[in-house]
């Protein structure tokens, strides 16, 4: 290799990916020294924020740290304070946040898929440049990801920071005529949906196996066994099987020097969470209409191959389709849709399984209600120490020798394949090399 002096490239502003980090490599005769996923925008205190409001105020305020996948946030919070205050919400609401997290999964995976990841494997710049050769690609993903936002708002009154949640149910009911529109709408694109698994199986990827560890929900009860969502035990590929209470007993967050977000390890180490756990480890959970399509390609599941991540999340938009149809073909007004909430004092926890994998909380509660202590762990925290192991792995097979703009690019792949939420803004990526 030819020997070349230290310099540094900074790419500034460069969109597709939620939030503000940097990337920096130490190259030395021709290896790899030191490898940084910066995360470097400040912390938002939510969860001291959220110390000493009622609880009622929770679902609203929770619902702001994401502007992509606020329903998890509200989700996980609302289980969490049920759990303290002995709160059974019933088998109707039970349905409607399941149909709620189907909107948040299709609107989030269809705008990774086809704005924030598509060009990428296509050799494009950006969507807009993509647009010009693939319209039709990316008119599915923005019909998909507006029937996403659909779904949130029957129940959340707004897609985006929906109001609509309450510890206890819903706000409101939708009524019969709203429903009946959106049902025809999910029936009339689930077809598109199926093709946009056969098509993301289409696209060219690095045949890169890697051995990593998969982190997911799985609900298996004498009621539900489904592909889990909302509700479940926490397992991986290794042998893990867990309630959700016992996530800081083995999962621990460390502060590294170069991030202002945390690392969470599993007995030290990296782990994944998001799509390709999930269907890795629960893909019998999955029904015909998904599985059928999925054995018509060449992608198989269990999978290591980080790329395939992309099949997986179309996976899950298609499986969305369908969960969403079977429960609205079932839906009927209640009575009302909440039950009434006696506060007091407690520990409780709630997990649920966000676009980008698991989003754990913990709350503690004084005897009126009112919010002691907040603690939060987002699934991209959790992915972070993964992606600084793949992006390793990924530039030491591609090679270290290629230039600083092949670098550059493939770090930007790697990073953006795992759709990272790091501050829901959109300017990702300063890279800055070093050789020696």
């Amino acid at each position: 290799m030819t020997e070349q002096r230290s310099m540094s490239i900074r790419v500034p502003l460069l969109a597709r990916v939620e939030g503000e980090g940097a990337l920096e490599m130490d190259i030395q005769d021709g290896a790899l020294a030191g490898l940084r996923l910066r995360i470097f925008e400040p912390p938002r205190f939510f969860e001291k924020f959220l110390e000493g409001r009622a609880f009622h105020e929770v679902p609203d305020m929770v619902a702001r740290i994401c502007g992509i996948c606020p329903v998890a946030y509200q989700m996980s919070a609302v289980h969490a304070l049920e759990s303290i205050f002995g709160v059974d919400p019933g088998p109707w609401v039970r349905a409607m946040r399941r149909l709620m997290y189907c909107g948040e999964w299709i609107e989030s995976h269809s705008l990774h898929i086809h704005l924030l990841a598509a060009p990428d494997f296509l050799g494009y710049a950006n969507v807009i440049e993509m647009a010009r050769d693939h319209p039709q690609e990316v008119r599915r993903g923005m019909m998909l990801q507006s029937l996403g936002n659909e779904l949130i708002r029957l129940l959340g009154a707004r897609s985006v920071h929906p109001v609509g949640v309450r510890v206890g149910g819903f706000h409101k009911a939708p009524s019969m005529e709203e429903v009946e529109r959106l049902r025809e709408r999910l029936r009339a694109a689930l077809p598109e949906a199926q093709a946009l698994i056969v098509w993301a199986a289409s696209l060219s990827m690095t045949d890169h196996e890697q051995q990593f560890t998969c982190v997911a929900m799985r609900h298996d009860s004498a009621h539900y066994n489904e592909y889990p969502m909302n509700e479940g035990r926490i397992v991986s590929d290794r042998g893990l099987d867990i309630e959700i209470a016992q996530f800081d007993q083995v999962f621990t967050e460390r502060q590294v020097p170069h991030s202002t977000a945390l690392h969470c390890e599993l007995a030290g180490e990296p782990y994944l969470v998001g799509p390709l756990a999930r269907i890795n480890l629960n893909r019998d959970r999955l029904p015909g209409v998904v599985t059928d399509v999925l054995r018509a390609t060449s992608v198989d599941f269990p999978n290591h191959n980080p790329h395939h991540g992309i099949v997986a999340r179309a996976a899950e938009v298609c499986y969305a389709l369908w969960e969403a149809l079977r429960i609205l073909d079932a839906y009927l007004v209640p009575d009302s849709p909440f039950v009434d909430v006696v506060p007091r004092a407690g520990i409780g926890f709630g997990c649920t399984e966000a676009p980008r994998g698991l989003l754990w909380h913990r709350y503690e509660t004084g005897g009126d209600g009112s919010i002691r202590s907040a603690r939060i762990v987002p699934p991209t925290s959790q992915n972070q120490a993964r992606i600084e192991q793949d992006l390793r792995l990924s530039l030491e097979s591609y090679g270290l020798h290629h230039s600083e703009d092949e670098l550059r690019m493939l770090g930007e792949r790697v990073i953006r394949n795992y759709d990272p939420c790091i501050s829901c803004a959109t300017h990702f990526l300063k890279l800055k090399v070093r050789r020696s």
